[in-house]
């Protein structure tokens, strides 16, 4: 047994970092939260919502408002005219094309679109 011992490498103990920590990198925790940005600056740079609302209510809240937008539109577009009454006014004209021809124009500007042309 003895001999099991003696015949395996030694174990090389010695620590992966430095023995003796260099002092700037000891603080550079400390250095760097004091170089922190502030809430207000993260905010304008998007990184964190405008939201003073707990953590775990502001997906919720996030939702709500855009439930919100979705029904201010929808009260918009209730009130717009038909486009009916817009060519009547003149506000629209009468296109000559028939909606085969619209239709294969607009699919003809998707594709150049699409394909960076148009």
């Amino acid at each position: 047994m003895a001999d099991e011992n003696q015949s395996k490498p030694p174990v090389d103990e010695s620590p992966i970092s430095p023995s003796r920590p260099n002092a700037a990198r000891k603080n550079s925790l400390e250095q760097h939260l004091m170089h922190r940005p502030d809430r207000q600056e993260l905010v304008e740079k998007n990184i964190l919502p405008k939201s003073t609302a707990a953590p775990g209510l502001q997906a919720q809240q996030k939702e709500l408002e855009k439930n919100m937008r979705a029904d201010t539109l929808n009260e918009k577009i209730s009130h717009r005219p038909s486009p009916e009454a817009l060519l009547k006014d003149g506000v629209l004209h009468e296109d000559p094309r028939s909606p085969e021809e619209k239709y294969a124009e607009a699919i003809e500007d998707e594709y150049a679109k699409r394909e960076g042309g148009a």
